[in-house]
């Protein structure tokens, strides 16, 4: 009887190729559990190293993350980055939301590329109001985000005064490869592990413009309304 080797696959260059006597052991496991050999402590080995569980949310949100379906939209010149997150060097693709929508009842991802003006904002809530659950927002660029360059009364200043923003991407405009790390970090949240602010990292809580009363001492009001705004019910009052 002639016998010829050959070879499945090639090994990645990281991978390095299993031992014949490994691979014959596993092998010899997997004839005894078809045959029901396996008992005992064996067999929960054998079932802890081949069987991967879940809880079905975190399934449904690793779906969701990786499946999002962007509405075509673009507000101003930030819109012409967003184009540009599609291309071959972004390319988000990798990521699961190339299926960009034209309809905002087949999307739910809305990215705000660009200025947000007063007669603009009615119109974008409403494209928000017809989109899929769950939904989520990007704010890309100062302008949408904080009202930018525009302090005037035809802007509004923030997104997030009239519809809820999950990400706000800085930037004037910001790059595609920004846009794109705001992506990654919409998809950490969808998956329940957002990341956390700078005010919550560093301990920051109080130090908002608006939170000071005097520069040093924030008052126990202000310091507890911060903390509410950043979901950090820890925090404590200077005067505490």
């Amino acid at each position: 009887m002639e016998i010829e080797r050959t070879k499945l696959r090639v090994p990645g260059p990281l991978e390095q190729p299993k031992s014949p006597e490994e691979f014959r052991a596993k092998q010899i496991r997997a004839r005894d559990l078809l045959r029901g050999d396996l008992e005992g402590r064996d067999l929960d080995e054998y079932v802890e190293q081949s069987i991967f569980a879940t809880t079905l949310e975190k399934g449904l949100n690793w779906a969701r993350a990786n499946s999002c379906f962007p509405a075509t939209f673009g507000l101003a010149c930030c819109a012409i980055e967003f184009m540009g997150m599609i291309s071959a060097r972004p390319d988000l693709a990798r990521f699961g939301a190339e299926a960009l929508r034209a309809s905002p009842r087949q999307a739910d991802l809305l990215i705000l590329s660009g200025r947000v003006s007063i007669k603009m904002a009615p119109v974008v809530r409403r494209l928000y109001d017809q989109m899929l659950e769950p939904k989520w927002v990007i704010s890309m660029g100062a302008c949408s985000s904080s009202g930018g360059m525009f302090a005037n009364y035809a802007v509004v200043q923030g997104a997030d005064k009239f519809m809820p923003v999950d990400i706000h991407v800085p930037g004037c405009p910001p790059r595609p490869e920004a846009l794109l790390n705001g992506f990654i970090k919409l998809q950490d949240k969808i998956q329940g592990d957002p990341k956390l602010g700078w005010r919550q990292r560093y301990n920051a809580v109080g130090t908002e413009e608006w939170a000071r009363l005097e520069p040093g001492k924030p008052s126990r009001e202000a310091v507890e309304a911060a903390a509410r705004a950043v979901g950090d019910t820890d925090a404590k009052g200077a005067d505490a």
